[in-house]
């Protein structure tokens, strides 16, 4: 049997190859499932006119969407072995909500595997992404592998990272600028700084997934995170102060959420890594983390629901010194559910305001994945309610109550609606819940000495 290449993000099970039917346990129902969370969910792209459809960002500007597709093939022919990269301009309303997408543009050549398509930052219509320019070779080595193989995604050497102006953009090579190359090792999963100078990037330049930072000022490259197994999937935070990313350096194919802190020289180079946090711990595959853009949560997709049922969920990513913050650090503390449909939910981004939430769905009636675009009414530092509401202006207004216990320095934190209790060590960044009789009891001592809202 031939085998297939998956671009690098996409999982075999986000391209429509898992079954239809909806997972065990799980609604479909998902407006319903979901009202505490997202509204007016959707869909942006159809079977009409691309076979499937992942992997997309919001231009700076938020008026345009790059992605990753297979066109619907025609006169019953196959669909295309691999997947082209595509920009489409946004359709709002008179209300300025997104309704749908147009004008798409092929920026890839035909017949070439492309993945991990991302919009310059301060030089309007140039994208990068990640593209092996022809047709990949036949002997691609295996790539990231989950347990039976059902998932997984390859790695082919001639994967460079790409430039492209949309001014002239035709689809053809020759409009085509290769940024980074390798012909010994796959290079994508791309993305900018927030400011344009810092290029960070995933190579398999020594056989492993490792990160690496090309500063595009004084063409110094860094690395960043070369531990064993795989790490990819790396964006810098809006401030630019740090990363996210995932890593399999267990080996055991159970990925996990990372975030490092950046070290510059007085140059403003980027020269590596100052510490590192991570934020899942589990039996789970945790990828494609991606910033909030006021910089103190993340989302990602997760397996915690099943290998078939892949959902988005939100963690906390603050370091306690930005706009907002009360001072605490939170790393992967209050994790919470955003999206609640069967099949596969992943991929997912927000708007440059972080009202908006882009990702990939199979929430479609024919299974398939396909682009969904929704309004984010989730409340971060609230989490989300077991009956919410429809629309943003109706978001729960409930919040936990916070105290600090000045002997110990833990953060005790209790929820009115559901009675749990928990403690937060700031020094470990480690949640736990309060079981202990004597604990609850001082915990509750403190919370009558003057707790405050969350």
């Amino acid at each position: 049997m031939k085998q297939v290449w998956i671009p690098a993000i996409a999982m075999i099970l986000m391209l429509g190859i898992v079954p239809v039917s909806p997972a065990i346990g799980q609604t479909a129902d998902w407006r319903n499932a979901e009202r505490a969370t997202l509204a007016h969910q959707t869909q942006l792209t159809f079977a009409e006119r691309f076979f499937k459809a992942g992997e997309s960002y919001f231009s700076p500007d938020d008026s345009m969407i790059i992605f990753q597709a297979i066109e619907a093939p025609k006169d019953g022919k196959t669909p295309e072995e691999f997947y082209g990269m595509y920009v489409g301009e946004v359709r709002r309303d008179t209300n300025g909500r997104i309704t749908g997408l147009d004008n798409f543009r092929r920026l890839s050549p035909e017949g070439s595997a492309n993945t991990c398509g991302w919009f310059h930052p301060t030089q309007k219509g140039m994208v990068i992404f990640g593209s092996t320019l022809g047709a990949p070779s036949a002997n691609t080595p295996p790539g990231y592998q989950r347990g039976s193989g059902r998932y997984r995604w390859m790695f082919p050497p001639e994967m460079d990272i790409v430039s492209c102006d949309l001014n002239q953009a035709d689809g053809t090579r020759q409009t085509l600028k290769v940024i980074l190359g390798n012909q010994n090792g796959y290079l994508a999963e791309c993305s900018y700084s927030p400011d344009g100078r810092h290029l960070l990037y995933c190579s398999l330049e020594t056989n492993q997934g490792d990160l690496y930072c090309l500063d595009t000022k004084t063409g110094v490259k860094t690395t960043l995170v070369s531990r064993s197994g795989y790490d990819g999937g790396p964006f810098f935070s809006p401030d630019g102060k740090r990363i996210c990313f995932r890593s399999d350096r267990r080996g055991n194919n159970m990925l996990q959420l990372f975030i490092a802190e950046l070290a510059f020289d007085d140059r403003g180079t980027v020269i590596g890594i100052e510490r590192e946090f991570q934020l899942t711990d589990n039996e789970h595959v945790n990828w494609a983390p991606f910033w909030h853009p006021q910089g103190r949560h993340l989302i990602y997709a997760t397996s915690e629901m099943g290998h078939e049922n892949y959902e988005v969920f939100a963690i906390d990513a603050d370091p306690g010194n930005l706009p907002g913050s009360d001072g605490t650090v939170r790393y992967g503390t209050r994790k919470r559910r955003i999206t609640n449909a069967s099949r596969f939910d992943g991929l997912p981004v927000f708007d440059s305001e972080g009202n908006v939430m882009l990702w990939t769905s199979q929430r479609g009636e024919d299974g398939r994945s396909q682009l969904w675009v929704a309004d984010l009414i989730l409340d971060f530092d609230a989490g989300p309610a077991e009956n919410g509401p429809e629309t943003r202006d109706e978001a729960p207004s409930s919040k936990n109550l916070e105290v600090k216990d000045p002997e110990t320095g833990l953060i005790y934190l209790y929820n009115p609606k559901t009675h749990e209790l928990a403690v937060y060590d700031p020094s470990t960044h480690v949640k736990r819940e309060v079981t202990d009789n004597e604990e609850i009891a001082k915990a509750m001592r403190l919370f009558g000495r003057g707790g405050r809202q969350e």
